[in-house]
This record gives C-alpha cells, structure tokens and sequence, in this order.
C-alpha cells in the first residue's frame, strides 16, 4: 500500500482543499492520471498519480482543508507476482515557506471564570458573583478596595466601560487574490531572508532573431506563428546546458543539478497573482512545439486547468514584463530554484555595427541567481551564452 498526500505543488503552500476526487475507489490507476482537484492559493490544480494500482480507500472528502503532507487516499500498489516488495521513495519535498497547519486543542471547560490565585485572593464575593454574570475579565478589572481587593463597583464601572466601547467588527474572509498575495509575499520574504541573490545584466542584439522570426512567420498559417517570447525561453534552455549549476533545485542542504531542462514561465493571472509552471523538456522541443505548449499553458493558467507536476517541476522561471514597457528586471528566485532570468521589452536603441552608429532593437537580459551555487564568472558565461543564441535563432 501507498500514501497518497496533499502535494507541496508550490514553496510557499502550507494547505490545500480538495475539491473534488476524479477517481474511484476500486478504480485501477496509471501514471499521470488525474485523481482529484485541489484548490490552493494559485487556483484549481489538477493533481495527477505517479504511481500505477488501484484506487484503494479515500481519506479525505471533498471540501476538507488539510495540510501539505496529509494523507488524502490510499493505492494499492500493483506488482509482478512474485515480485519482492520494495519501499516507494517519494521526490524530496520541496520546504513549505509557510509553517504546517498545527491542530490545536481546545481550552478546558470551567464551571465560571478561571481566575489567577491572587486575583481569586483579592475580589469580594459579591464582585465575584457579578463578574460571572457580566462576563468581565478580572484580569482588566482595577481593584479599589483595601488592598487592592475588587468591588462590586469596580466590576460594574468596568462592564459600562465595556459597553461604550466601539465594538470590534468581525473580519471578513480574504479572498483568492488577497491570500495568493500573501503567500507570494511570505515567499519572497524568505527568498531573499535566506538566499544571497547577485544580479547581472546585458543588453543584446536582437536585429537577427526579429528578422528571422519575421521570416519563419510568413511560412506560417496565422494560428502556427511564433511570438518572440518563445525565442528567450529556448535560448535559456539551451543555455542552461552550457551552465548547468543553474539548472538546480535545493534538496535538503545540497543543491542537486536536474539533468532534464523545465523552465517555468511567470504568468499574470486575470483575477491577480502569478504562477510559473513548467514547460517539460523545455531544451528539447523544436519551437513549434514549444510555441503550442506555451499557449497551452497561458491558457490552462488563466481557466484554472493546470497539473500538479507543472508547478512543482520548473528547474528556473523566465520572467517578463516587457507587454507593459518595462526595459529592465531583477526577479527574486523562487525556491527550491536557484535562479531566475529576466526580460524586458524590445527597444530601439543606437548600435555600433562594422564601426558605424546604426539603429537596432535590443532587450535587456537580467539573471538573479544563488551565490551559495554558482558565482558572477558562472553567471556571466550564462547570460553570454543566452547572448550568442539569440543572435543566432536558426540554432534555437
């Protein structure tokens, strides 16, 4: 038998609440199906199963919140006959930003008002009998007796108080936006708390890259073009092949190099907040694929369609906000990664070419990465990398 748990599906994710189970009890499962949804903070995610049985016994029901960590279902694990058992080494969870869920217990029932010993020393019993019938906390009562012993009036003058005072009006519940953006807050707190970010910077040349993407788009039918955006993500892959270090995630107290390359992509969601899913093997798809995917996920991220595996398997995020004219910028890395790339929008700038002063396009490419990974000599060959392939897209 296996566990099956509430996700981690992103840093900063303490809870979740499942919505809804897509699977049966006594249903045989594969790896990658859907077995329930889940709704956190970042919206409603698809969760998928990596490993294959049947769909034993479910644990939690629909509209339980729960902590990450928590078992949801148990799966009958199916296996040759004959076959030794073997103990199911789950992925290294990625460390909550949040503290986990804690149960807490409730006060014990008291036939009256728990009082301290000196408190109970120094109150008359008529006092005693009127601060059980006001509900008035002693403990804010100021006693003008001899010795500082409670009084009926005192008792009575804090009750008066009390009931001029504005009452406190409850809070209403955050919504989606307001929680995502405290999550997200909590999470970049500690990023930067924690990680000793450096920053670099360059400018490159995309005159090439735009008159050639400008070239493949005529050969194109209209819902087939290519947006220049997947140009930048490929170039990072691609780049992160040269530097490696930086296609890392932190395990424990080691970073470890993923050998495959799933770069996530920061997308603005319509309601506010931001996720950053993966696009899987990101340095091996051909940019027509890369293009349809992409798409795919903007749209699955904006209607609340995405899968579990796709935000908690990006080893870098790109980042952008060049739609909105911004020319420059420096992201804060999003654990367990170990760097993030920044773009900004596409500008026409003066450019010495063959000794002469000539206009051309140019974006700046920001890197932020982990100095405890890699250092400014490392980051450098990256971004320089990034650079050259750019400058030339017939290779991407």
């Amino acid at each position: 038998m296996a566990d099956f748990l509430m996700p981690i599906l992103t840093a900063d994710m303490s809870a979740g609440t499942l919505v809804e189970w897509r699977k049966k009890p006594g249903e045989t499962l594969r790896r990658g199906d859907i077995i329930a949804l889940v709704e956190t903070d970042k919206g409603l995610i698809d969760i998928e199963v990596f490993s294959p049985g049947v769909l034993e016994r479910i644990v939690v029901a629909p509209g339980t919140t729960v902590p990450t960590g928590t078992v949801l279902a148990v799966i009958r694990e199916e296996r040759p006959t004959g076959a030794p058992v073997t103990a199911i080494t789950a992925p290294p969870p990625i460390a909550p930003i949040l503290p986990a869920l804690q149960p807490v217990s409730p006060p014990p029932a008291h036939p009256g008002p728990l009082l301290p010993a000196e408190a109970r020393r120094k109150i008359s019993p008529l006092a005693r009998k009127l601060v059980a019938e006001l509900g008035v906390d002693p403990a804010t009562i100021r006693g003008t007796g001899p010795g500082g012993v409670i009084r009926r009036e005192d008792v009575e003058r804090a009750a008066a108080a009390r009931a001029a005072a504005p009452a406190e009006q409850p809070r209403a519940p955050l919504d989606r936006q307001t929680r995502a953006r405290q999550a997200i807050g909590a999470a970049m707190a500690r990023s930067k708390r924690e990680i000793p970010h450096y920053y670099l910077a360059t400018t490159i040349d995309m005159h090439r890259a735009m008159s050639w993407l400008a070239e493949q788009n005529q050969k194109r039918a209209v819902e087939d073009r290519l947006l220049y955006g997947v140009l930048l993500i490929k170039a990072v892959a691609l780049a992160l092949k040269e530097v490696p270090e930086l296609n890392s995630l932190w395990r424990g107290s080691e970073a470890v190099r993923s050998d495959a390359v799933h770069v996530g992509v920061a997308i603005s969601l319509r309601g506010g907040g931001l996720v950053a899913p993966a696009i899987h093997g990101t340095s091996e798809q051909d940019l027509g694929e890369l293009m349809r995917r992409f798409r795919d996920l903007v749209q699955r991220a904006r209607s609340g369609g995405l899968r579990s595996s796709e935000l908690s398997d990006p080893t870098i995020t790109v980042t952008s906000l060049g739609e909105r004219g911004v020319e420059s910028l420096f992201g804060i890395i999003f654990p367990p990664q170990v760097a993030i790339v920044g773009f900004g929008t596409i500008v026409e700038r003066p450019w010495v070419v063959g000794g002469q002063i000539v206009p051309r396009p140019v974006v700046t490419a920001t890197l932020s990465a982990d100095h405890r990974v890699s250092d400014g000599h490392r980051g450098g060959l990256f971004l320089s990398a990034v650079g050259r392939l750019l400058q030339e897209p017939e290779r991407l």
